[in-house]
């Protein structure tokens, strides 16, 4: 590892703030990772034009790990990130010479095996939910409304899983059953089925590819410093509105007819005119039996429900910092697959009514495994290959390194970069050699967070500053 900082000489510096004192330092090294805590910063203090002082104790953390997603070549390393992350495993990385087809050919071959009773038992399942959570939702008080909501957007998702298994093929043997029952499962998000059928594909495709996968990918050094406009709209998008990110996905990729292949375009279509079909007809059926507030009540709250968990998802199984993503070149396909998906536990009741989505390490192995066959196909994966994944329970410590660690890729790496806009002009980290790191006072993100983060890379390293209350 190339990075290594000196006690003696590790300080830390603000725009109007001298040295502070070794003393008052605190650090704790692993290879390839430092975390120093500073226990006390000045009260008051002049106000910037930008920069505003909190009152009282702060908790100052400096992370120095490699501009490249961190190592984890050691089993303390690995131990200690997947602490700070929120994860139970981090696994190790997978040998170049491993393949895709031999991770494959180590799953029993009853796990590809499709049920149609287990298919439909996991329709019973989601029309059920989603009819007990409205009846929940026309009978709640007010002030229970929320839990209804939570019950219906997370029951409506089960129905995007049951269109997911439709369009990776595995719901039935029946090819046009499964366009039915795809398109009629997604018609209550108002999500045409065939544009994200293709685009999803690809997902699976490029998975944790820099550029080409369409699920998620880091922002561009480039495109980050294009405008302040879009620089905040990205701070705000990857980090309080993230939950939610997967509305502008939504909107971004599945409806302009550009964006397909001509031999694709036919199907778009007619998926296209299904869900407005459903919007002409279905809203104007809604509001007149319940007016504009029943509209909002029972379908766009649950629809924001379903979006949350989409988003959440989403993010969870892919964007965890220590998992790199790669331009084509260097990809490959087994890694990401197997090293580059996180499973992750949930609340028991949601995995049932999401058809166990959170499996996705099995799901990413081999799409062509049904949702009810994935717990089977993980077991088989954790024997053979459990040294090798990521591993988390849901946690807010988790959610918190997602939503409050901006990717951002430049030239050859993917990077945490300024988590907030109003610090555009903060002076830039010194060289390692200089052996100190500039810091700015806390910013405060609104509701949700007290933090800053920010970054520069040195020839080997990424230095990552974050303040947060103390607790």
């Amino acid at each position: 590892m190339a990075c290594r900082l000196a006690d003696s000489g590790f300080y830390f510096t603000g725009p109007h703030q001298g040295r502070v004192r070794r003393s008052r330092i605190a650090s704790q090294c692993f290879h390839g990772i430092c975390h120093v805590k500073w226990g006390i910063l000045p009260k008051g203090g002049r106000r910037h034009q930008f920069l505003s002082h909190h009152r009282g104790t702060r908790i100052v953390q400096a992370v120095a790990v490699p501009v490249q997603p961190p190592t984890v070549d050691s089993a303390e390393q690995r131990k200690h990130l997947a602490k700070s992350y929120g994860f139970t495993q981090i696994g190790e990385p997978l040998p170049e010479n491993v393949t895709l087809k031999d991770i494959i050919d180590t799953l029993p071959k009853k796990v590809f095996e499709i049920d149609d009773v287990k298919a439909w038992k996991s329709v019973l399942i989601s029309v059920t939910s989603y009819a007990l959570g409205i009846f929940m939702i026309s009978k709640a008080p007010w002030y229970l409304l929320p839990l209804a909501w939570a019950w219906t957007g997370t029951a409506v998702t089960g129905f995007f899983v049951i269109g997911h298994d439709c369009a990776h093929k595995s719901f039935s043997r029946n090819k046009l059953v499964e366009d039915i029952v795809g398109t009629l499962a997604f018609l209550p998000l108002i999500y045409p089925y065939e544009p994200w059928r293709f685009k999803h594909d690809r997902h699976h495709a490029k998975t944790n590819m820099l550029s080409e996968d369409t699920a998620w990918h880091p922002v561009w050094r480039e495109e980050f410093d294009s405008s302040p406009a879009l620089r905040k709209a990205i701070i705000f998008g990857y980090g309080p509105f993230r939950p939610w990110m997967s509305i502008a996905h939504w909107l971004i990729w599945h409806f302009d007819l550009r964006k397909f292949r001509p031999s694709e375009v036919k199907r778009v279509k007619i998926s296209l005119a299904c869900v407005f079909a459903f919007i002409t007809i279905g809203w104007p059926l809604i509001i007149y039996k319940t007016g504009v507030m029943g509209w909002i009540k029972f379908w766009l709250m649950p629809w924001l429900g379903y979006h949350f968990w989409m988003s959440t998802f989403t993010m969870v199984h892919h964007t965890a910092p220590h998992i790199p993503f790669k331009s084509s070149d260097e990809w490959n396909a087994a890694q990401s697959q197997l090293n580059g998906t996180v499973h992750c536990n949930y609340p028991h009741w949601i995995e049932i009514l999401c058809h166990d989505i959170n499996v996705h390490i099995p799901h990413h192995v081999s799409p062509r495994i049904p949702s009810y066959n994935l717990r089977a196909a993980h077991r088989s994966i954790q024997e053979n290959w459990g040294k090798y994944l990521n591993e988390a329970t849901w946690n807010w410590r988790l959610m918190k390194t997602i939503m409050t660690m901006c990717h951002v890729y430049s030239g050859s790496s993917t990077s945490l970069a300024v988590k907030d806009d109003l610090i555009n002009d903060l002076p830039k980290t010194s060289p390692v050699s200089n052996s100190y790191l500039y810091m700015a006072d806390c910013v405060c993100l609104g509701c949700f967070s007290s933090s800053l983060h920010f970054s520069s890379s040195t020839e080997n390293c990424l230095f990552l500053a974050t303040c947060w209350p103390a607790v």
